[in-house]
């Protein structure tokens, strides 16, 4: 085995105690790494709906039936009442309200690697919500302003996190 893999083992000697250690044969330690790939399935509970429906391209939040709040993000209970919310659908446009121009990528997974720097994480109330999503919008940074109106976009690529099939574009 050594001979075709030998890029992936390490063999390290403890220290030796001597010829009258017991435990000698045992102190050579032969280490070998393996890259290990697992698919899982994980539910984000009532947020996997959400993330399906982007697939579908559709962009769900979620209304409380009480107080009448729209949340985007979605959320399960409402913050304010602390009653379970109902999913509604939202055309997915919005205005932005602040962003911010990042010359860093944080590389959390390929997706965020991925993208080219600077990009444009904006904060955008999507109409008929109460809350900002924040995400992607895909501009040039010197046209994002307060009040410029976006649409969300989908993407056709495949992606390592369904919130990746979304993206803001500034509307024609």
């Amino acid at each position: 085995m050594s001979d075709k893999v030998r890029s992936q083992i390490e063999i390290a000697t403890m220290a030796d105690g001597g010829p009258s250690d017991p435990w000698r044969e045992f102190r050579q330690v032969e280490r070998i790494t393996l890259e290990l790939t697992q698919a899982y399935r994980y539910s984000l509970g009532k947020y996997s709906r959400f993330f399906i429906e982007l697939e579908n391209r559709r962009f769900l939040a979620t209304r409380c039936e009480t107080c009448a709040k729209v949340y985007a993000p979605p959320r399960p209970l409402c913050p304010a009442c602390l009653r379970p919310t109902a999913w509604t659908e939202l055309t997915g446009k919005g205005a932005v309200e602040t962003w911010s121009l990042l010359h860093f990528s944080p590389g959390s997974n390929a997706d965020v690697r991925a993208l080219e720097t600077p990009y444009v994480l904006a904060y955008v109330l999507l109409d008929g919500a109460d809350t900002l999503f924040p995400h992607l919008l895909k501009a040039p940074p010197d046209q994002v302003e307060r009040g410029l109106r976006v649409r969300v976009a989908y993407s056709d690529e495949p992606v390592q996190h369904p919130i990746h099939l979304m993206y803001f574009v500034p509307m024609e």
